[in-house]
């Protein structure tokens, strides 16, 4: 099922003046693969993503998409929008609809780029050009069937502010996925919902991985997600990594055990048995 290479990261470092907050980090992630990255809060999960999404520029380190087709990109050397076009697609740990445009509206407004290159950048569109009305027929397609792929489709014209927050996270994620992206970036997708949300997610996310054709880079603090659905664990503390590997491996490492619930007091070190 899994793909060739699809992101190398190699010995990223992030820097905020005496902090360090992501040191010499390297991992890859695979094409049509899910790759959970975890950690304790402040391991520096959130600023990886930030690196790879052009957010921050990296102190030290080569970030490598290579997309299918064989094109690459230094995204380390381009700004965040350069690195969208590339790309890769992002959602975030706090929901950042627009909540006042419909729900099609969302997913539509995703497409921003080939509808501006299809107005000839704003000119097309204003004057209603056939090629402008082509694509903008193609996008609202797509947002539809992206719609009806989450079960939203009903709830096109309603704003997206209204919706059920579980509704709102799908939303989400259907609106990075019509970017086209190559990789898909998702920062705690499963924070705030309740079990039967979390497994409607987990279902979505491995229908992309199958389905798209594309890899997912993931951050998560729900370990029921994290173990069903990645088929590769990184796992960071305090900025570097100490662990990877598949979920059966990474759930019996002790140094991930150790990271996460301390070590037992009153063992000694290599006899605590975990």
């Amino acid at each position: 099922m899994s793909g060739a290479t699809l992101l190398e990261v190699e010995h990223l470092t992030m820097k905020f003046g005496g902090l360090t907050a992501v040191s010499d980090l390297c991992l890859s992630a695979r094409n049509q693969e899910i790759t959970a990255i975890i950690g304790p809060n402040g391991a520096g999960k959130t600023t990886v993503f930030n690196c790879l999404t052009g957010f921050y520029k990296p102190t030290v380190g080569r970030l490598q998409l290579s997309v299918p087709g064989g094109e690459q990109f230094c995204l380390e050397r381009m700004d965040d929008f350069r690195i969208a076009r590339a790309g890769v697609a992002r959602t975030f740990q706090n929901i950042r609809l627009f909540p006042a445009m419909s729900v099609l509206e969302n997913l539509v407004v995703a497409q921003h780029n080939e509808l501006m290159r299809a107005s000839f950048w704003s000119v097309g569109g204003l004057i209603g050009s056939f090629r402008y009305r082509s694509q903008e027929k193609l996008a609202i397609q797509l947002a539809s069937d992206w719609l009806d792929r989450i079960e939203l489709l009903s709830s096109a014209n309603k704003r997206a502010g209204d919706l059920p927050y579980g509704d709102q996270r799908r939303l989400e994620i259907a609106r990075a996925m019509c970017t086209g992206p190559a990789l898909l970036c998702l920062d705690e997708p499963a924070a705030g919902l309740n079990s039967r949300e979390s497994t409607e997610l987990n279902s979505l996310l491995c229908s992309i991985r199958d389905q798209q054709n594309i890899g997912i880079l993931l951050i998560e603090h729900d370990m029921n997600v994290v173990m069903s659905i990645s088929d590769q664990i990184i796992v960071l503390d305090h900025g570097q990594k100490i662990s990877s590997g598949s979920p059966a491996e990474i759930s019996q490492d002790p140094k991930v055990i150790n990271a996460y619930l301390g070590e037992p007091e009153g063992v000694d070190e290599g006899e605590c048995g975990l």
